[in-house]
């Protein structure tokens, strides 16, 4: 395995892949991202292209300025797009293989990159990947809990690839798997995406991305062992917020309805906290995280308001879609 430096005359080949990272004042978490990143152990070259779109924190300072794998793009803040500008990287991409990063995900370890292209070196099925997400150390217990749920849940569905049109079509539960896909940590097949480019969308341009190469016959993997640090201990409006963004794009583009009325809405907030409540007392959550075992009950209300919003409120005027959206709010800064 090898770890190109810059004093290493092989990092002038074609990498076999290309990391996307787009940013916006993403310190101090972005540093622990580019230290990571560069330490990456890999049988072949990768090279990293940095999109910030406006940072004003320092964020273009930490990039390696010594390190010829490292190559920064500049964009205006009013042209980024969560599919526009991963578009834009996967364009300069010179790589067979091209992966992206947030600026906040933070591989764990230097076997990251190895374990997400993985599935794509051995199975020419595989359209793209995406790899597993724990949460940050200093994160809520239910925080961590939730991710480590949400991920255990998914292994079971290390490839998917319909084989079943009419049971795919039938059920809205299974296509909600197929379509499961986090840009926080994936990569594709630079192939696929000159067929199959990035939809510009506001919200979860990743999902609807896994939608379209599955129903185009392609595979979709799941790296368990490809783990990068990404979680969010969002405060109540903040999580109203998310939720709403999530419902909203789950609604346009999918056309799920995540919680469709308020009787539903009331009913999961309820069924939540008594499953946190029961989660706290059994491992004692309830004495050594007290502020976040009464928060727990209020985020769940605010979790399922942003459902119901998202889910129910379409006509809602451009005014009000900005002050609900947070990924709006935080396009704007």
């Amino acid at each position: 395995m090898i770890n190109p430096t810059h004093n290493d005359h092989s990092v002038n080949l074609a990498p076999l892949v290309s990391i996307v990272i787009p940013v916006k004042n993403g310190l101090p978490a972005f540093k622990h991202v580019i230290d990571m990143v560069s330490r990456q152990v890999l049988d072949a070259n990768f090279e990293v292209i940095i999109i910030d779109s406006g940072s004003k924190d320092g964020s273009k300072e930490i990039i390696p300025s010594d390190d010829p794998r490292f190559r920064l793009i500049e964009i205006p803040s009013s042209d980024f797009g969560h599919g526009k500008t991963r578009n834009l990287g996967a364009s300069e991409a010179r790589g067979e293989f091209c992966a992206f990063l947030t600026h906040d995900a933070t591989p764990i370890n230097e076997r990251w990159l190895a374990e997400l292209i993985r599935p794509l070196r051995e199975d020419p099925e595989v359209a793209g990947v995406f790899g597993r997400h724990v949460a940050y150390e200093a994160a809520s217990p239910f925080t961590r809990w939730e991710l480590e749920t949400h991920f255990a849940g998914l292994r079971q569905w290390p490839k998917v690839k319909i084989e079943d049109a009419r049971e795919y079509a039938r059920n809205e539960g299974l296509r909600q798997i197929y379509h499961f896909y986090s840009d926080n940590s994936s990569c594709l097949r630079k192939l696929v995406w000159q067929e199959i480019p990035y939809p510009d969308v506001d919200f979860a341009e990743d999902q609807l991305w896994a939608k379209k190469i599955v129903e185009a016959g392609y595979a979709k993997a799941f790296a368990w062992d490809s783990v990068v640090a990404h979680s969010h201990d969002y405060s109540l409006w903040e999580r109203l917020q998310r939720s709403y963004d999530e419902a909203r794009a789950f609604r346009r583009l999918f056309g799920y309805r995540l919680c469709g009325s308020k009787t539903l809405a009331f009913k999961r907030a309820l069924k939540t906290t008594l499953r946190d409540t029961c989660l706290a007392i059994r491992y004692g959550w309830i004495l050594r995280y007290p502020l976040a075992t009464l928060k727990m009950p209020l985020d769940n209300v605010a979790r399922q308001i942003g459902h119901n919003l998202g889910s129910t409120k379409s006509e809602l005027s451009t005014r009000h879609v900005e002050l609900l959206s947070r990924d709006k709010q935080m396009q704007a800064k």
